[in-house]
């Protein structure tokens, strides 16, 4: 599943307020798509129809050409990576936490630390008493605590470990700093290779690596193309760039 994904004039309201508005995009195996825009655009609501959490008042959503109606939220969510800014903190051990990434197959160490090491947490990790045996948390005497960025690298790799062919990440670097960050994309961008992945993020640095960017604004896409093209066209998408960078016209 999920060489292509379609969506096709997907509108949804929420209590009488559109969310989305006629949003068409085409997504296919090996992209890597960004997008990107304010809070309350549509980003994160749009991953969610992808998951099948909702289903879009009007237009579709086609994975290999076959409505999402017609797979069920069961068959798509086994072939699908998602997460998202609240992501679960389990108070397990490190290579058990990782590893509920995919639970369907036997826990393999090998696998997890590969994960681990593309997410930049391995490092951590290792260095912790009883290594990827630690119990990781507050919860338990011998619970070792993480800041959240380093449980929020935990989430990717847990990402990483599931290994599906769509990846789809809310905010993944939201709260880790520059050079963390491009280590994650450089990770993203390597599974990505034979996947599809989807990234949002609200900071333009996150994205700018993308095939394509998508720029959300009041739930319709509003510009799209390379960081280069949109560079060019010196719309919306190059305003904020300029002003992230505290670059002046």
């Amino acid at each position: 599943m999920s060489k292509l994904v379609e969506i096709s004039n997907v509108k949804l309201g929420y209590k009488g307020k559109i969310i989305l508005k006629e949003i068409s995009a085409t997504i296919s195996k090996g992209d890597f798509l960004g997008i990107v825009g304010p809070n309350g655009s549509g980003k994160t609501t749009l991953i969610k129809l992808l998951c099948g959490f909702y289903a879009p008042d009007s237009g579709k959503i086609l994975f290999d050409g076959i409505d999402a109606k017609l797979i069920g939220q069961q068959a798509i969510c086994e072939n699908i990576t998602a997460v998202f800014q609240d992501f679960a903190l389990y108070n397990i051990p490190a290579i058990e936490n990782i590893g509920l990434g995919n639970t369907n197959t036997t826990l393999n160490l090998h696998k997890v630390k590969n994960a681990a090491i593309s997410a930049g947490i391995d490092d951590v990790i290792s260095k912790l008493p009883n290594g990827y045996n630690t119990m990781l948390g507050n919860q338990f005497n011998d619970g070792e605590e993480l800041s959240i960025g380093q449980w929020q690298k935990i989430a990717i790799a847990r990402a990483f470990y599931r290994d599906s062919p769509l990846i789809l990440m809310d905010e993944p670097s939201s709260a880790l700093d520059a050079e963390a960050e491009l280590q994650i994309i450089e990770g993203l961008k390597k599974l990505s290779e034979e996947k599809t992945a989807v990234i949002i993020s609200h900071r333009l640095s996150t994205v700018q690596w993308a095939d394509l960017i998508y720029f959300f604004h009041e739930g319709q896409v509003l510009e799209s193309g390379t960081h280069k093209q949109l560079m060019a066209k010196k719309g919306k998408y190059y305003s904020l760039f300029k002003t992230a960078n505290g670059q002046k016209e």
